[in-house]
């Protein structure tokens, strides 16, 4: 626990780099002090096929959020003002009662200001039976060193590319550099995780999988976003391209041109991009996939 201490004292997990000292109480700008705090463990089916499979991902849902997106659907915990506190010998139980319901794997969701108690975590875990792989499901906004010290940790990376436009990034997520952050942390998964291994029911064992949700009206930004990974991954990742946009309460009010759901003529012109630059290893979406019931209710369920 001595290099959480230290590294909570002047915290520079994410990009922020916002120098919280969390041990003594002061919250980041992801909202966290040195206590984890999370507000819903359960199985999640709704994940991509490889990480969800039949039986579900063993998600835990943590509150606060480095990134801070405007129309971000997991809003009400992102802020970091609701959820319950988690102990790091109960984190390590809840990590081993989802492996009993049969969870596929371990899905830490938005982890990133909590990479060293989840180390602490996994590790004790593992002493007492963990077998299944961990799963870091994150926004992207984290230093490379961060993600460096999750080697041995996690099996498989689920992160976004939400942008690629710096101006996107400043107006949406009050982050200009987010391309430049995410685009250095995808490329240090990738060199953790290595290409993508599948077990014998096609489940992903190890891995990365790089997520980009479609925007609004910004189908260009979405085909930068799909040219880069390709031209720099090519087949050694798989790319997840999500529909599943859902305008949350409000947010049209502040920023009209978010206020709606994406076509199915924009999505199919992503799609078909996609495919005229030879991407194959990609997921993708079919039917009504945004709506507010894949949302989970977040309300301490399993915790």
């Amino acid at each position: 626990m001595e290099s959480v201490i230290n590294i909570l004292e002047n915290c520079r997990l994410c990009a922020r780099s916002c120098g919280a000292d969390r041990i003594h109480g002061e919250a980041g700008r992801c909202g966290g002090t040195d206590k984890v705090f999370a507000a819903r463990s359960a199985l999640h089916m709704w994940e991509e096929p490889c990480i969800s499979g039949r039986e579900g991902s063993g998600a835990v849902f943590f509150s606060g959020c480095p990134l801070g997106c405007v129309f971000c659907q997991n809003r009400s915990i992102a802020l970091g003002k609701t959820g319950k506190e988690i102990s790091l010998p109960r984190l390590a139980q809840i990590f081993l009662e989802l492996q009993e319901q049969k969870a596929n794997n371990i899905n830490l969701v938005t982890p990133t200001h909590y990479v060293p108690q989840i180390i602490s975590a996994v590790e004790n875990a593992r002493r007492m039976g963990l077998e299944i792989p961990i799963v870091y499901n994150t926004a992207s906004y984290e230093r490379p060193e961060t993600v460096r010290m999750l080697m041995g940790t996690v099996d498989i990376f689920l992160p976004d590319l939400k942008y690629y436009d710096t101006a996107l990034s400043a107006k949406y997520s009050f982050a200009p550099d987010y391309f430049d952050v995410a685009s250095k942390a995808i490329r240090e998964m990738v060199s953790i995780s290595g290409k993508c291994e599948f077990d014998a029911r096609g489940m992903l064992r190890k891995g990365t999988v790089v997520r980009h949700m479609i925007l609004p009206g910004h189908t260009k930004d979405s085909k930068q976003i799909l040219r880069y990974l390709h031209e720099t991954y090519g087949d050694d990742i798989y790319i997840s391209i999500m529909n599943q946009y859902t305008p949350m309460p409000g947010i049209g009010e502040r920023y009209p041109e978010l206020g709606r759901r994406i076509t199915r003529r924009e999505y199919d012109k992503v799609v078909d991009f996609a495919l005229q630059i030879g991407i194959t290893n990609a997921f993708v979406q079919e039917g009504e996939t945004a709506k507010e019931s894949f949302i989970p209710e977040f309300d301490g369920t399993g915790l």
